[in-house]
């Protein structure tokens, strides 16, 4: 096993997708991550369809490569004590567990640090210590209703809606990721660990406002929040002759030259283009210019004609086109695998590259538990003893 984390190991109490993302990103890039699963497994197991085998969804295969699963039930002592144990033993502790159940599990920092003093304990919570909203449960579409983000659609275009995507989940979990990344470039430094926490709501609240804060930055506010390009109704692909296209003008070159190629030349004087902040003010007005103006040729025409004048340009893909998209395909994107119980997959690759080395091998997604006597044999437990805990019930291999 080679990459930027390799050596640092992951006991992993997470579930659905914030935690998930978190560990699949520290397991990408080389840690070894033992993924902590309850009696029932993850429930992202069970919550996607196109399934194979039971409590092995697509999307939990995505989210859960390159870990390892082992079964545990926390309410029984030995249960408890094998989670204990695994953590005394890692660098990082990742949960998504609300905190007063990891106080009463003995699974909090202070409870934990004793045993582990170089340990990063990593809580990921809906909301932030020290507000009336914290210890509440929450999931990414209570975070995209509170936090902004619905709104932002609503302002666009008449009507609150989420982002079809855990768009809060994914955030979160990478800012996770990346504040599980400073915390242990900080103990190479001083052989200390600590607890971090990551909260959705604000750090969501906090991706909204940095975007839409605007005028009301200032104090008093000089005008009101919201950035006008980006709640434009025109933000967005729009329409061709045959199709969609996104062609996004923004330095003066790229807007002149648009309004060449549109035939329009004459409006690079006009007091409303001729510059980025003239532009900015009446957004709305060239947006709605280059709505109408892009219904006049194919999609094919003008991503020929943009090309050709630099100006930047896309043509709108489907979800489905990207698993043909060619340079999707020349970079190496898509890799096929065969999982030991779901056949051949498919799989997204690392986008990021580390001249330092990557991680060599891919483990594929683990079935609930398949890793249950392997772990707690490298814990030096014998195997009566994990045939005890089997029997019992503390551990377990498959759905039970």
């Amino acid at each position: 096993m080679s990459g930027p984390l390799a050596g640092v190991k992951v006991v992993d109490l997470t579930t659905v997708v914030v935690g998930p993302i978190c560990t699949r990103t520290l397991a990408d890039q080389g840690a070894e991550v033992i993924k902590v699963e309850a009696p029932g497994g993850d429930i992202l197991r069970y919550l996607a369809a196109g399934s194979r085998t039971p409590a092995m969804s697509g999307k939990f295969i995505n989210f859960n490569r390159n870990k390892r699963s082992i079964g545990l039930d926390f309410k029984q002592p030995e249960g408890l004590a094998a989670m204990k144990a695994l953590i005394a033993e890692a660098d990082v502790f990742v949960s998504n567990v609300r905190p007063s159940g990891l106080v009463r599990a003995g699974l909090d920092f202070a409870s934990l640090q004793a045993a582990n003093p170089r340990l990063i304990h990593c809580s990921i919570l809906a909301f932030g210590r020290g507000g009336r909203y914290f210890n509440r449960p929450a999931y990414d579409p209570v975070i995209q209703s509170m936090s902004g983000v619905a709104a932002t659609f609503e302002r666009a275009t008449g009507e609150p809606r989420f982002v079809p995507m855990v768009m809060t989940d994914h955030t979160t979990g990478l800012i996770a990721a990346q504040s599980i990344g400073f915390a242990l470039y900080r103990r190479e430094k001083t052989g200390l660990g600590e607890a971090i926490e990551v909260p959705m709501f604000e750090n969501m609240a906090s991706f909204v406002m940095t975007e839409h804060l605007g005028a009301a930055t200032f104090e008093p506010p000089e005008g009101p929040t919201g950035d006008g390009r980006l709640l434009s109704p025109y933000y967005r692909p729009l329409p061709t002759k045959d199709g969609y296209i996104t062609a996004h003008p923004n330095n003066n070159a790229q807007a002149f030259a648009f309004l060449d190629a549109i035939g329009r030349p004459e409006l690079k004087e006009d007091p409303r283009f001729c510059s980025p902040i003239a532009r900015t003010h009446h957004a709305a007005e060239f947006f709605e210019l280059r709505c109408e103006a892009l219904k006049a040729k194919t999609t094919a025409e003008w991503v020929e004609i943009f090309t050709a004048a630099d100006v930047p340009v896309a043509p709108y893909s489907t979800i489905d086109d990207l698993l043909d998209d060619p340079h999707l395909q020349e970079v190496g994107f898509w890799n096929f695998d065969e999982h030991p119980t779901e056949g051949r997959i498919r799989r997204t690759s690392v986008a990021n590259r580390f001249s330092g080395g990557m991680r060599e091998e891919t483990l594929p997604a683990p079935q609930l538990g398949r890793n249950t006597r392997e772990v707690l044999a490298e814990l030096g437990w014998d195997e009566a003893r994990i045939a005890a805990m089997l029997d019992s019930g503390a551990a377990f291999e498959g759905v039970k």
